[in-house]
Order: C-alpha cells, then sequence, then structure tokens
C-alpha cells in the first residue's frame, strides 16, 4: 500500500470511529431544527459561525436520544431557556 492509499485508509478510519463516538446523527433542514427546539423546554444548543465566503450558522441539539445538526444562512431564533455553548467549530463526518 502506498502512502497516500494508507493515508486515504487512515482518514476513512479516523470517520469511522467519529460516527461511532458521536452515536446517530441526524441533519435536518433549519426549519425542522426549530420545530424540535421549540418541543424541548430548556434545551442545549450547541453553536458556531461559519463560512469563507458566505457566513453561515451551524447548531447542534440533542433530542429523545439523537443528535440533530443543521446549517442556516440566517441565525435560528432560540426559545427563552435555551443554554447556548459557543464553539470554535463543528466538524460534521461525511
Amino acid at each position: 500500500m502506498n502512502a497516500g492509499a494508507a493515508g486515504g485508509a487512515a482518514a476513512a478510519a479516523a470517520i469511522a470511529n467519529a460516527i461511532k463516538a458521536s452515536g446517530s446523527l441526524v441533519r435536518v433542514e433549519p426549519e425542522e431544527f426549530q420545530r424540535l427546539l421549540n418541543r424541548q423546554p430548556d434545551a442545549l444548543v450547541v453553536h458556531t459561525e461559519g463560512g469563507v465566503l458566505r457566513k453561515n450558522y451551524q447548531y447542534l441539539m440533542g433530542y429523545r436520544g439523537l443528535t440533530f445538526y443543521t446549517k442556516s444562512r440566517d441565525p435560528l431564533s432560540l426559545p427563552r431557556g435555551t443554554e447556548v455553548v459557543l464553539a470554535g467549530s463543528i466538524w460534521m463526518p461525511h
């Protein structure tokens, strides 16, 4: 196996391990994320801003044993009582 193939295999293994560690991850549209958030009083949301050419807002939230993720062009309106953790970045496996 050449060095490039070995590096690719190592990266694939790292992604697989990250998915296993994070449990079930569900990507949803911002509107669906907002609906789930509104159902959960005193939710904990991880939030960061990203983007190179165009700013975006990224959010993670646990709900009923699953982790939900969304990315939006505009900031979401978080309900009163939502606890927000500002993250430097959110890494999502592909």
